[in-house]
């Protein structure tokens, strides 16, 4: 399975942020969309990336003030990405050799969406449980598999 499979299961929304916008305001966004992460856009190019654990440093850094924090003081800027056309094993490794729960997909300059580790969880189950079904389908003798001959 490839990335660009995983980012078609999930869908098309795009978060993202300016890295003027302030950290209340960048809560504000992943709290009403239930996201984890957020994109960060200056003049149509990616420069960074937030998560929740960047958010969580700004308390830490700042804190009782930390809502007023611009996003381009905490964002990590250039985030490691991945192509599309990688396959979930590599996108695994990079994932958890980075320490990253989330990584943009970029194809080439142009920005596709963002891979959670959750996404990758999901789809890694989804594609077993096609994978037994399949193998049991052939044990019991379903015609529904063909085999190559």
């Amino acid at each position: 399975m490839q990335v660009r499979q995983i980012l078609a299961i999930k869908g098309k929304a795009l978060y993202t942020i300016t890295p003027d916008k302030t950290v209340t305001e960048a809560i504000a966004i992943m709290v009403e969309n239930d996201v984890g992460s957020l994109v960060c856009f200056d003049n149509k190019r990616m420069v960074g990336m937030l998560t929740f654990r960047e958010l969580l440093k700004a308390v830490y850094q700042f804190g009782a003030k930390a809502g007023d924090a611009a996003i381009a003081s905490i964002m990590v800027r250039n985030p490691q990405s991945v192509p599309p056309d990688a396959e979930i094993n590599e996108l695994r490794l990079i994932m958890l050799r980075s320490r990253a729960r989330y990584l943009p997909v970029m194809d080439g300059e142009i920005f596709l969406g963002v891979v959670s580790f959750h996404d990758v969880a999901r789809a890694v189950l989804d594609e077993q449980g096609f994978e037994i079904r399949q193998l049991k389908d052939y044990i019991l003798g379903h015609p529904s598999v063909e085999l190559a001959t």
